[in-house]
């Protein structure tokens, strides 16, 4: 759609209405991208009682805009991908930078940032039925949103307006320069894999995070390296599984991680899970501090995947949508260094009627 920023402004104030409708679902009604649709406000008078929404474009230093958030105190990072919202309330804590991956390591926000997918940023300001909202958003080329930090009542309202003019980019043009997103590579056959090989390196793992490059080096998709994998790595189990889970992980205080994230950004809850609610299509968990949001009938495949590493074997729930792409993962809460918690494991055991013995 080639619609002006002032149609697009006048459809959102429509739409947008008792302030219900996301302005995901807003843009996908429209049919642009979030980002165009945030842009589209972009030089509108923040003053103005008819402005509904005004966004202000920052310059694309994002390493640097992040270093400048503990500043704000307490607020809430939202990480989503199309199927999973991920939401933690706090402090933004000493953020680094290691080759372009930017890092929060928080007790209460937890992030990897791929500061190479970011494109677009907005500090934005909307009025709603409780007052004024400010937030940092944060896009990929095409548009889609990788991560915001909203604020909240305990926030510092005087270090946002510090941080947007410090940042605020000369270039206001309502409009988003976007490119198209790229084609999926296709998935190569199963019959071009070194299986064998695979497997014996899959076997070799000696830490979590050296499983990326496993794939990589085998030229696998992540489902494709699950349904190859062996049995006593990777086991496919019911989407409806996940639930599950989560209310027995409530039930008995079992302390998890959840993982979501998209090509930008992955934020990670690490604790217990406490209220989990189903509601239509979304499972829910919605805890003081964390919430996540999961359309569960957009799971198409969910896998009991171990890897071997140090400490012992590494557990998880991963779940993809029909398109092979990870919505959520969940792992128990550990450290590294530390061997997997015994009642996580119990816990995925009752998913695969398969015990495992604890510290291997």
């Amino acid at each position: 759609m080639n619609a002006s920023p002032q149609s697009l402004r006048d459809s959102f104030h429509l739409l947008r209405g008792d302030g219900k409708a996301r302005h995901r679902d807003i843009a996908q009604q429209l049919r642009v991208s979030e980002g165009a649709l945030i842009a589209a406000h972009t030089g509108t008078p923040p003053d103005d009682p008819q402005t509904l929404l005004q966004a202000t474009r920052l310059r694309p230093q994002w390493p640097a805009i992040v270093q400048a958030l503990p500043s704000l105190g307490e607020v809430m990072a939202l990480t989503r991908n199309a199927s999973c919202v991920h939401e933690k309330t706090g402090c933004y804590r000493q953020p680094s930078l290691h080759e372009q991956v930017g890092l929060v390591l928080g007790p209460d926000i937890d992030l990897r940032l791929f500061y190479s997918a970011w494109a677009h940023g907005f500090a934005v300001q909307e009025r709603t039925g409780q007052g004024l909202q400010r937030s940092l958003q944060f896009f990929d080329a095409t548009g889609m949103a990788l991560h915001k930090v909203f604020l909240r009542p305990a926030s510092d309202v005087a270090a946002y307006a510090e941080l947007v003019q410090a940042w605020a980019d000369p270039d206001q043009t309502a409009r988003l320069g976007m490119q198209a997103s790229a084609p999926r590579e296709p998935e190569r056959a199963d019959a071009d894999i070194d299986v064998t090989g695979l497997r014996q390196a899959w076997g070799a793992l000696r830490d979590t995070h050296d499983f990326a490059g496993l794939l990589k080096a085998f030229g696998t998709t992540r489902t494709q390296a699950l349904r190859l994998a062996e049995p006593r790595f990777a086991q496919a189990v019911q989407p409806e599984d996940c639930q599950g889970l989560l209310q027995a992980a409530a039930a008995q205080g079992v302390a998890i991680m959840v993982f979501v994230g998209n090509p930008g950004a992955i934020q990670i809850h690490t604790g217990p899970v406490r209220q989990v609610a189903v509601m239509g299509p979304w499972l829910n968990v919605l805890d003081p501090g964390f919430n996540l949001h999961l359309r569960e009938d957009h799971i198409a495949s969910a896998w009991v995947v171990r890897k071997p590493t140090v400490d012992g074997l590494v557990s998880s729930l991963e779940l993809f949508d029909s398109q092979g792409d990870t919505l959520a993962m969940l792992f128990g809460a550990r450290k590294p260094g530390q061997p997997e918690a015994c009642d996580w494991r119990a816990l995925l055991d009752t998913l695969t009627e398969e015990r495992r013995p604890c510290l291997v």
